[in-house]
């Protein structure tokens, strides 16, 4: 069973975060690793004891920036995706005056984060050379 708690593990977090963004999609350690994780809410998904998937949540305003979703490869397609950002959006909706969610989708995930509710808005851009859309979701 996958249990999904906010958490203040950053060293599990930035290790998943290493494996799937560094590691795997080849992303610079200077493009993933920023100064927004101090003050982000940061969830992490623990199964059997091993930290499997991570997001974080910035909130400003009227808006929660659910970003840094990752997941390990072998526990992708179970649903535990769609689970952390469920978990980072109930969350959100329960900040005072916080109204939409957004992120920056890899293009290739788009239609996953379509199934959850969110919306494209705005063209393709780069991010650490991985073509992005910005994406919303009204809370």
């Amino acid at each position: 069973m996958t249990r999904i708690t906010q958490t203040a593990d950053l060293q599990a977090c930035h290790a998943l975060r290493r494996a799937v963004f560094m590691e795997e999609q080849g992303i610079s350690e200077a493009d993933e690793f920023d100064d927004l994780d101090q003050g982000a809410l940061h969830f992490l998904a623990v199964q059997d004891g091993h930290a499997v998937g991570t997001a974080r949540l910035l909130i400003s305003g009227d808006t929660a920036r659910v970003g840094r979703i990752c997941v390990l490869k072998d526990q992708r397609g179970t649903g535990l995706g769609a689970q952390l950002i469920g978990a980072a959006l109930e969350v959100a909706r329960a900040q005072p005056g916080v109204q939409q969610a957004r992120l920056g989708a890899q293009v290739s995930a788009i239609a996953f984060y379509e199934k959850l509710g969110f919306v494209t808005c705005g063209p393709v851009y780069d991010d650490a050379g991985i073509p992005h859309r910005e994406m919303s979701c009204a809370l």
